[in-house]
């Protein structure tokens, strides 16, 4: 079993003869404890082309201190990190291995780095004796493990440093560690210029781990293709990232995941005058699937969190049944359904497959005469082609009679209005304000015809429930009212969608756009 914490820390240049200066009163801090030293032993494990070091994720083995186990840490955010431990043992734990696999794939997890540490600890408390932080100065001692990266006598590089490390305690307050580096830079104290201990040994036995290279032409180069490759190396990227967060069940990682891959396959589109389609649109269809099979899991989530609000605004008097019970019996198994489903498709060689094609897409990106163009030309002209396909499929939607082919057709213009958002997000770093502001305002078109089409999906369900509330001998009172209500909110939202309409298609938009 895996356990995870918040790890959020600073790290500070050192030498031996650095002395840690007096840190009481400073801030909350009331008193500092000393802990006493541990000796650390970490082995660093790595793919032979160091991609967890390329990506700032880290594993290691370490034994020694009070943690002893195999640690993964995850980026967050600078200077934070999420670090799943699992119990010491002499192989990966399999919890670990699954968080990995978007990054690992096929390849083997090698012993890259050693780094043995003796770590002189001490607790800064509050006045309440409570643990604000810990500070630590460390003596690290580096030793390259890769056979390739030995000397001709057949010894490994080696590398030795001090530093001080602040950790925040479990529900501190964050300004307890600016308080503190105030106090340390004020006694000369500096940030270490690398961001974790494993990206120094690295550096400095001869191997730093490098960012994959920027394929195709560079983002400073203004062409079109530059700036279409980097929205699609955006969410190339976000795709691998979100994969161990999907797996951990974070908060939104699977409607993060889902919009990434959808945005890859609209701008395969959208920009088929820079980007070959005969190569992209197999990727694309291979997109549209793990969409779909993450979308089970986004659109349940979604549904339910709507139907709970909805039993919510109700007053008890207007719940008749065990409406809340059948609400959670049908939400639980459709939720467990979904998630099993979505972690069947990232555990799958189809995903794996995916993983690798994207890869050879930014190797070799099947890059068309356009790319090299004028983005302010070939942006906007794909950009506007998108607006144009919006409008044709929402005067068509407006013009059908209320019911099921215009929801049907409003549904339509919903994609259509996504796939016009995001070229205008992707063209936003060529063309600026006026891509921002075309982006913004279709963006408000897509949310209304979402919230449309989530009233639609939402008076389905209903009446399922209804139906098996009256079969079990229940009421089917509560049902049949939040489908009344959900119909006069879709009504209210087609009577609305003529105005949002009429602010997105206002032709300064165009000119703004230069066209």
């Amino acid at each position: 079993m895996a356990d995870t914490k918040r790890e959020i820390e600073r790290k500070y240049e050192a030498t031996p003869e650095t002395r840690v200066p007096d840190l009481t009163r400073v801030g909350p801090v009331a008193a500092v404890e000393p802990q006493g030293v541990a000796e650390l032993d970490a082995v660093y494990y790595d793919t032979p082309g160091l991609r967890l070091a390329a990506d700032s994720v880290t594993l290691r083995r370490r034994t020694g201190g009070a943690d002893a186990g195999w640690h993964l840490k995850l980026p967050v955010d600078t200077g934070v990190r999420d670090e799943i431990q699992a119990p010491l043992g002499p192989t990966l734990p399999p919890a670990l291995a699954d968080l990995l696999r978007s990054r690992v794939r096929d390849d083997d997890l090698v012993p890259v780095v050693r780094l043995r540490s003796s770590r002189d600890v001490r607790h800064l408390l509050d006045d309440h004796g409570a643990l604000l932080a810990e500070l630590s100065v460390d003596t690290v001692h580096a030793e390259r493990l890769t056979d390739g990266d030995r000397d001709g006598d057949g010894k490994a590089p080696e590398a030795a440093w001090t530093e001080i490390e602040v950790e925040l305690a479990d529900d501190a307050d964050p300004s307890v560690l600016d308080a503190i580096e105030k106090r340390l830079k004020k006694a000369g104290v500096r940030p270490s210029a690398a961001p974790s201990k494993l990206a120094r040994a690295l550096k400095e036995t001869g191997g730093a781990a490098q960012p994959a290279a920027a394929p195709g032409p560079p983002a400073a180069d203004g062409t079109a293709g530059a700036t279409v490759l980097a929205y699609v190396r955006e969410q190339i990227g976000a795709i691998i990232r979100l994969d161990p967060a999907v797996r951990r069940d974070l908060p939104d990682s699977v409607h993060q995941m889902r919009v990434a891959t959808r945005r890859l396959r609209s701008a395969f589109k959208t920009f088929r005058k820079v980007l070959d389609r005969q190569v992209t649109d197999p990727v694309g269809d291979e997109l549209k699937w793990l969409a779909g099979e993450l979308g089970v899991a986004r659109d349940q989530e979604v549904l339910a969190e709507r139907l709970r609000g909805r039993l919510d605004e109700l007053p008890d008097t207007l719940t008749l049944g065990p409406v809340h019970a059948r609400l959670r019996i049908w939400s639980a198994a459709r939720e467990s359904d979904a998630r099993s489903r979505a972690l069947t498709a990232l555990d799958s060689d189809r995903h794996l497959a995916l993983l690798a094609t994207l890869d050879r897409l930014l190797t070799d990106p099947p890059l068309l005469k356009g790319a090299a163009g004028d983005p302010d030309t070939v942006l906007t002209k794909a950009v506007l082609k998108d607006y144009d396909r919006l409008a044709r499929r929402v005067d068509h939607a407006l013009a059908l009679p209320e019911g099921h082919d215009r929801d049907l057709a409003l549904h339509e213009a919903r994609k259509a209005a996504k796939r016009a958002r995001y070229a205008g997000e992707a063209a936003r770093p060529a063309l600026g304000k006026p891509a921002k502001r075309f982006a913004k305002r279709v963006k408000a078109v897509q949310s209304l015809l979402g919230d449309h089409q989530d009233s639609v999906v939402a008076r389905d369900t209903l009446r399922t429930l209804a139906i098996q509330a009256h079969a079990a001998g229940e009421s089917a009172f509560t049902w049949g009212l939040l489908y009344g209500r959900e119909e006069a909110a879709g009504a209210a939202h087609e009577r609305e969608l003529p105005e949002t309409w009429a602010r997105a298609s206002a032709p300064e938009l165009r000119a703004a756009l230069g066209h």
